[in-house]
């Protein structure tokens, strides 16, 4: 965040006012008084005797101590609005869902499952799959009724759901190409892996018309336009309490919610061959993390609808912004950026923790063969991009360097023969005695 020194006290001030020095020694003393209120709660009534209760208590207040120390005292992040507290609190949270992640990885296959029963008694029980293939007529003319059902049945909740989903995926990527490349790849991830989970198995039309076009690409184009306006947007702040209108007031207090400045993502990938791994390594981590919503589901026994698997997707937007910040600082300018940021380096281990926890509860299903034509198919697009980036990055430009130094030869060789004599072979850089004398010679 961008910051402006406050005297010699070591104290710091943010642009738009806020001391963070006596807020952190606010939010510390707020620290204390929970930790003692916490205390005087546990010493004053009378423990139950239930022990699954308490340690559930045990836990929940250690971690409400935990985050309130980050909070604190964490390190910032690249954002300041609304508050860096804010962007730290959700650092925080990463924090405890990856010992969350690592907790069940270490567990059992049986208890891992029932453990989630201590979160939500609904939990630990075998869910059946939602096939979304079937009948994939968009008319049919057998339902006298209403024959256009199969297309009333696909209109569920998940369609809001896709559309914000790859609207906010768009604010944090800010790359139109880039978003394009992970929704099409994901509904080719889909057919190939349809016969693991049913959940993937939809109609041709709800793969490329409803998904592809209509959800994220309505999202992504909302969310592109968003990101034009914030580009076009005035960033002069003010104070709240200099602004003499109430409406002026109203405003400001709207915009603490948007960015403090704005920067332009210009990912760049074939410019050259570390960018071009960094994005091909953003794409498969996007890629990875959306599949690991749908198989932890399957793995964990939760419904789709289920508030955890929301609350997963509202952690994965707020820690997904920040994170693809800090990569891009880290890409676009090294030298000032030395080390890849926090919240990216947490985002990643997540992802992978999570795609551990799905190899161990399952690994039959996810060792189920591809069919041979879908094998084919990824064996053909991974020699193509292997092909391309060997070309683009290897014999591209030994091709220009051989190319640039044959050039430079062949003008070496016409300044050096413009430098030869009027056609006797003896160059007319000759020391001026020299030439003298050959004059004489021929005359």
């Amino acid at each position: 965040p961008q910051r402006v020194a406050a005297g010699t006290q070591g104290s710091e001030v943010y642009d738009d006012g806020t001391n963070t020095f006596f807020w952190r020694a606010h939010t510390l003393t707020v620290l204390f008084i929970l930790t003692c209120a916490l205390g005087y709660v546990t010493l004053l009534e009378e423990t139950p005797q239930d022990t699954a209760y308490n340690t559930k208590r045990g836990i929940v207040a250690s971690i409400l101590v935990f985050l309130c120390f980050g909070v604190t005292q964490a390190k910032d992040g690249p954002f300041s609005r609304p508050h860096p507290a804010y962007w730290r609190f959700w650092l925080c949270v990463s924090v405890v869902y990856e010992l969350f992640l690592i907790f069940i990885l270490f567990q059992t296959v049986q208890d891992g499952r029932q453990f989630m029963k201590y979160i939500d008694p609904h939990l630990g029980v075998p869910l059946p799959e939602r096939d979304y293939g079937g009948n994939c007529l968009i008319y049919d003319p057998g339902n006298g009724t209403d024959p256009f059902h199969n297309i009333w049945d696909k209109l569920d909740g998940f369609v809001p759901a896709h559309f914000f989903g790859w609207y906010l995926k768009t604010l944090m990527i800010r790359d139109w190409w880039m978003c394009m490349i992970i929704s099409v790849m994901f509904e080719f991830l889909e057919y190939s892996l349809e016969h693991q989970l049913p959940n993937f198995s939809e109609c041709w039309w709800d793969h490329w018309i409803m998904d592809v076009i209509l959800c994220n690409g309505l999202g992504i184009y909302c969310g592109m336009k968003t990101l034009s306006w914030l580009s076009l947007k005035t960033y002069k702040w003010q104070g709240l309490w200099n602004i003499p209108t109430y409406k002026g007031k109203m405003k400001r207090i709207v915009f603490q919610f948007t960015p403090y400045s704005w920067v332009k993502f210009e990912w760049k990938p074939a410019s050259s061959l570390r960018r071009w791994l960094a994005v091909c390594g953003i794409i498969f981590v996007f890629l990875l993390a959306e599949l690991n919503t749908f198989y932890l589901k399957f793995v964990l026994w939760m419904p789709p609808e289920h508030y955890l698997v929301l609350l997963r997707l509202v952690f994965f937007v707020n820690v997904g912004g920040v994170a693809m910040r800090e990569i891009y600082d880290f890409m676009d300018d090294p030298k000032f950026h030395k080390k890849l940021g926090q919240q990216a380096w947490l985002v990643a281990a997540i992802t992978a923790t999570e795609f551990l926890i799905v190899v161990k509860y399952d690994p039959y299903t996810l060792t189920l063969s591809l069919p041979f034509y879908i094998t084919q198919c990824w064996i053909l697009g991974i020699i193509l991009v292997l092909t391309w980036t060997a070309w683009r990055f290897f014999i591209r430009d030994i091709t220009l360097r051989y190319k640039e130094i044959r050039r430079q030869k062949q003008e070496h060789r016409h300044e050096k023969d413009k430098c030869l004599s009027n056609g006797d072979g003896h160059s007319a850089l000759l020391e001026e005695p020299n030439g003298s004398k050959l004059r004489e010679r021929k005359l």
